[in-house]
């Protein structure tokens, strides 16, 4: 018996799985992460109402894994592989870094945990995943022998490339304040606010009354700048999150270029699917395609929305399970 889980800074989703029921789990069940004292206590809890004794487990975490070790983001969390084999009895226990476990459930995704971006027909070959969350995750899937071997990225923090002049201007502005500027800096739930901030410091457009005062009582301003930029209510918004999606859009098709990922390029996270009907618009696959002479190789690449809020869960079951 498996135990499965995607460990996430507000949410804990745990399953219970078998061999012979394959990817159908026989329990389920999701926590509040911050009610417990580690994941152990979680763990516990759940086998504990469902009856169940697991032998192996495997976790996705939100946050690196290092050597077996992992500190969980926006948790008090340190997680080790050999104090969940002592605290649960487990003969085996494995952890992944989330986009490690999302990349692991993309194979098995269906039609309907997908909304395509273009018309490219889906290829075998090498699949990538790049899902702008609270961070800028990536994950390459390697085809080999008929299967996808999942290769972990810390693509998220490798240099941003401006690719026109706001974005230079947007580039040196950021480089004063930060030094480094990754494209999680730009492109993510971090990084929203840092171009909102730029855009409305330059006077791009004015910041409303109501927006300001949102912005001011929110804990995170993201959502804020989502959801005013989605209604259209606000032009400052607006800008921003263009900015932010022809940035993603760029950034995957840099990805994809430098794997050639013929299998196709799958936007994860929690942003995605709050932004659909503007990913939509032809910004995003504009900036995916513009790189020259390759324009033509990207337009080739299938591109598609994980709408499957639960991709990291299958992930590490399929891991946990062989498949």
């Amino acid at each position: 018996m498996l135990l499965a889980g995607d460990i996430g800074g507000t949410k804990t989703k745990l399953a219970v799985l078998s061999p012979e029921s394959g990817l159908t789990p026989q329990a389920q069940a999701t926590f509040k992460s911050a009610k417990y004292a580690s994941l152990e206590a979680v763990a516990q809890e759940f086998l504990g109402e469902t009856g169940t004794t697991v032998q192996r487990a495997v976790f996705g975490v939100a946050g690196p894994v290092v050597r077996g070790e992992a500190t969980a983001t926006n948790l008090p969390w340190v997680i080790r592989e050999a104090a969940l084999k002592q605290n649960l009895g487990l003969k085996e226990a494995k952890l992944l870094n989330d986009l490690e476990a999302t990349a692991f459930g993309v194979p098995f995704l269906s039609p309907a945990d997908l909304f395509a971006l273009n018309d490219a027909s889906p290829r075998s070959g090498t699949k990538v995943v790049i899902a702008p969350g609270t961070g800028l995750g990536e994950a390459v899937l390697a085809y080999r022998d008929g299967h996808y071997h999942v290769i972990p990225s810390e693509g998220g923090h490798v240099d941003f490339a401006p690719t026109n002049l706001f974005e230079i201007r947007l580039l040196r502005h950021l480089m004063g304040k930060h030094g480094h500027v990754s494209y999680e800096r730009v492109c993510s739930g971090k990084g929203m606010p840092n171009i909102y901030a730029y855009l409305k410091k330059n006077r791009f457009a004015e910041e409303s009354p109501e927006v300001a005062k949102a912005l001011r009582k929110a804990a995170d301003p993201t959502p804020v700048i989502v959801e005013q930029a989605m209604t259209g209510e606000s032009e400052l918004c607006v800008a921003t999150l263009n900015a932010f999606v022809s940035i993603l859009g760029a950034e995957a098709g840099n990805l994809a270029l430098k794997v050639m990922a013929t299998g196709g390029v799958y936007l994860g996270g929690g942003i995605p699917p709050k932004i659909l009907s503007k990913l939509k618009d032809g910004t995003f696959m504009a900036a995916f395609v513009n790189k020259g002479r390759f324009a033509e190789v990207l337009a080739q690449i299938p591109v598609a929305i994980i709408l499957n809020e639960e991709t990291a869960l299958l992930g590490a079951a399929a891991y946990g399970l062989g498949l």
